[in-house]
């Protein structure tokens, strides 16, 4: 059974008319608004039913929907008294032959009778009466309506839409975006999506945070699992999705929320997916679909690092969507789902009814102003007149960081444990680990004063989840990580704290030493900079990888990183002073140097004038030789590298590479052909390599015979590929998931928020 009394008119509406028109097969229908005449819709045809093949009704179709808000309400006949009259204009004016009412009320037989005399009475032809237990099995049945209409799926027992293999792959990960899918809207985001994943196998949605992309994302995984089957995997790296692939099964969906980086861009993400792209294509190419995330800030900075020659799909605009926009239409729509289904009371819901109309017309009104709105642990302070409204949707960030700062110990202890251990803290909360019982104890709180806060923050600030058999705590919303990160910036006290309790693995990825332009990062002052060395310096292995080998290399990588990325010169000279040795290992980076770490250490340390002469030199003699020798031209297009160079140098390196590499391409294909493993996929084999004549074409597009013979080598490598390449794998055909669904005509003369205050 579905709760389609939680729905409001227009959103009953919109499912009405959309099963009448999947079970009548009319695209032509038209959809009317509220001052209809007895009319919400009407299509001019011919109709055979199902259960009936012998029976034909052709001739004005008229279509009348009946909501009540009320659950397990019986309809009556008195329901009806104001749609006779009009029953009966529409008869006479010869715009009814056929009269299909649809209702989520009971309706009884003996009702169903009187309904359908009263309505002959008037001169009706043919009256088809529908109500909810009808409805409820022909979405039961009808896998297509669940996907236009995806409400649905918050509003019934995932268990009786899907089978059960499919149900048990997916009930953890969307059992806790149940209560979500209730209120969504489908957007015009949301359709470019779907079609971008229908025909790409991939998309990438990108936006503001709070606007709305891991909601997109949840619908088309929720649309993979009911319509397809598919094996549904939410993770957060690039490492992750190769491991769990399994070229056996073709209809794998993976989700990757925050791709780059969950609040602050992370450059070590991009050089993992960069790495893994030749697998990644071979996934989507057999088969497999992807749905990532990104904030907008985060997307931009990662661009510049992502490989496009690696994975070509991210030039197509089709592919990346900006979830920003919102008609009118869909904030009103949002905002009624999420106040009709929040847990406001009822005189919260009348105060504010006259002004929703106002907030869902402000510009920055996004999906996160209705869901706060519909929640008291949010609006408990706030007035509810129109200044104070405005400002509660253009500052919710300065808002929310007002709630934390009110917040009892118990509570900001609870949130800190959360930021600190990434935003994944595991259930129950350990404590034995001491850097967690240190911290909390510092706030003057205690693990069972946290326990208790969970429970009591549990559905406003934080979620509990399953991932992988295992459950975690969770911001509600991202965005209360990044309010917390500004409540601890704001607290001296509070952020020596976090920064002696937090794992240092997470603090890599959350603090600048000194303020270098991160966004959302917490920056640590000149006063802390030696505890933060100390921490580094016995930084030495990471739990990432079970290999001693790996870890240490790990560890290395991550600092690199770090020094490269989020700290300033001032705190780079202390690093030094302590560890003389780095700049050793800067200077000879090894292969493929746009992944390498030491490369961008070595870029950092330049900049600041770190770099010794002689350890400059060492580095551009190193990358220098990759170049000549056709290993790896990453020095001549990359602009980082360059500016290490001076000007005569580069003018020296371009010469070698034109008289001594030009010269060999030819014998450098055929070493690359010679060295192929049939197991690989042929055109992500020969990636690199076109990589490096397309530098070459590139760094010498003005010498037409030097482009003539790279072009020539490009050429025979995509014959070699063709050659290689066995016939494409037959994927199984899918239903699509970006079908447009139905769009009422918006009637201004009723409110969308006539019934917000009704119970």
């Amino acid at each position: 059974m579905y709760d389609l009394h939680q729905l409001g008119w227009y959103s009953f509406q919109q499912l009405s008319l959309t099963v009448a028109r999947e079970v009548f097969g009319q695209s032509s229908m038209s959809f009317l608004g509220s001052n209809d005449g007895g009319r919400d819709g009407c299509f001019v045809g011919r109709w055979i039913p199902t259960s009936n093949k012998n029976e034909i009704m052709e001739g004005q179709f008229v279509f009348q929907c009946k909501f009540t808000s009320q659950a397990n309400y019986n309809l009556k006949l008195s329901d009806l008294k104001d749609e006779l009259p009009k029953a009966k204009v529409l008869v006479e004016n010869g715009l009814c032959d056929i009269y299909i009412l649809i209702t989520n009320a009971g309706i009884s037989g003996r009702l169903s009778e009187k309904i359908q005399t009263t309505l002959k009475s008037v001169g009706v032809k043919n009256i088809l009466v529908f109500g909810a237990d009808w409805l409820t099995q022909t979405i039961n049945e009808n896998k297509r309506l669940r996907r236009l209409v995806p409400r649905i799926y918050g509003l019934g027992d995932l268990s009786q839409i899907l089978d059960e293999r499919v149900y048990l792959q997916g009930k953890m990960l969307l059992a806790s975006l149940k209560e979500e899918l209730a209120k969504v809207v489908i957007t015009g985001s949301y359709q470019k999506a779907a079609k971008a994943l229908d025909k790409y196998g991939f998309v990438l949605l990108i936006g503001e945070p709070a606007a709305g992309k891991t909601t997109i994302a949840s619908l088309l995984a929720m649309g993979a699992l009911d319509q397809w089957g598919a094996s549904t995997l939410k993770l957060d790296t690039a490492d992750q999705v190769v491991h769990h692939w399994n070229p056996d099964d073709p209809f794998q969906f993976f989700w990757i929320d925050d791709a780059f980086g969950v609040t602050q861009y992370e450059s070590n993400l991009v050089q993992n997916w960069n790495h893994r792209m030749p697998e990644i294509k071979a996934m989507i190419k057999n088969g497999s679909k992807f749905v990532m995330t990104s904030r907008d800030y985060i997307y931009n900075r990662a661009r510049a690092d992502l490989k496009e020659g690696a994975f070509p799909m991210l030039k197509e605009s089709q592919v990346v969507i900006d979830v920003h926009n919102l008609t009118l239409i869909e904030k009103r729509q949002m905002l009624y789902n999420h106040i009709k289904l929040g847990t406001q009371p009822i005189e919260f819901r009348k105060k504010i009814k006259p002004f929703l109309e106002y907030i869902a017309g402000l510009s920055s009104f996004i999906p996160e102003t209705a869901r706060r709105l519909a929640s008291p642990f949010f609006t408990k302070n706030l007035y509810i007149y129109e200044w104070h409204l405005e400002e509660f949707v253009t500052k919710m960030e300065s808002f929310l960081v007002e709630v934390l700062d009110g917040l009892d110990k118990d509570s900001q202890a609870t949130l800190a444990l959360i930021y600190m251990s990434n935003d994944n803290l595991p259930s129950p909360i350990n404590p034995k680990k001491v850097h967690q019982i240190e911290a909390i104890k510092r706030m003057g709180s205690s693990l069972g004063g946290c326990s208790n806060a969970l429970n009591a923050m549990r559905g406003n600030l934080v979620q509990f989840v399953y991932f992988e058999d295992n459950a975690f705590w969770k911001f509600k919303h991202p965005t209360i990580g990044d309010a917390f990160a500004i409540h601890v910036a704001q607290s001296p006290e509070l952020i020596e704290v976090y920064l002696q309790g937090s794992q240092i693995e997470k603090l890599l990825n959350q603090i600048t030493c000194g303020d270098v332009g991160i966004e959302k990062a917490i920056i640590v002052p000149k006063a802390f900079f030696l505890l933060i060395l100390d921490r580094l310096n016995r930084f030495t292995s990471t739990k990432s990888f079970k290999s001693q080998y790996l870890a240490v290399w790990g560890a290395k990588r991550q600092l690199h990183q770090f020094l490269s990325n989020r700290c300033s010169g001032e705190f780079l000279i202390k690093y030094l002073e302590s560890n003389p040795t780095l700049l050793e290992h800067v200077t000879q980076p090894g292969l493929n140097l746009d992944s390498v770490s030491e490369v961008d250490l070595a870029c950092r340390l330049h900049h600041f004038n770190l770099l010794p002469e002689s350890h400059r030199l060492k580095f551009i003699e190193t990358v220098s030789s990759y170049a000549i020798k056709g290993e790896d031209l990453y020095a001549l297009r990359s602009s980082r590298i360059r500016k290490v160079f001076k000007e005569e140098e580069l003018i020296n390196l371009r010469k070698k590479v034109k008289d001594e590499l030009i010269p060999e391409v030819a014998n450098l294909t055929k070493s690359w052909q010679g060295n192929y493993d049939s197991t690989s996929e042929a055109d992500a084999y020969m990636d690199s390599l076109i990589d490096i004549y397309k530098t070459l074409e590139e760094e010498f597009k003005e010498d037409s015979a030097i482009t003539d013979v790279v072009k020539g080598e490009i050429q025979k490598v995509k014959n070699w590929i063709e050659e290689n390449t066995s016939d494409e794998q037959k994927v199984p055909k899918r239903e699509k998931l970006s079908d447009a669904g139905t769009v009422l005509n918006v009637n201004e003369e009723r409110s969308i928020f006539d019934d917000i205050d009704v119970i």
